[in-house]
């Protein structure tokens, strides 16, 4: 008999919307779901709460959220991984420096 293994949870991907708590951020999930009767399709949004054990995730970072078990009233998913940060602002430049 070969081992069948169980495959890993699929997750979500989305941006960090707001990431100013400790060991948690405000994952936003885009879906596209089609109109039963018109046939458009509508862009819906979710607002999740995850764990970020570390602390690494930043406000516009691309993050894989897994279900995890309930931490909070609001919280039952796991960072699992950053798939793309988002680059740095550009800082400004003087025009003492241009010149």
């Amino acid at each position: 008999m070969s081992s069948v293994e169980s495959p890993a949870p699929r997750g979500r991907v989305g941006r960090v919307d707001r990431a100013r708590m400790q060991k948690s951020v405000i994952v936003v999930v885009e879906t596209l779901v089609r109109h039963p009767r018109y046939g458009k399709y509508l862009r819906m949004r979710s607002r999740i709460m995850a764990h970020d054990a570390e602390g690494r995730c930043r406000e516009g970072d691309l993050v894989r959220i897994v279900p995890s078990r309930k931490r909070a009233k609001r919280k039952a998913w796991d960072v699992a991984e950053i798939v793309a940060r988002e680059p740095d602002a550009v800082p400004s430049v003087s025009k003492e420096a241009v010149s």
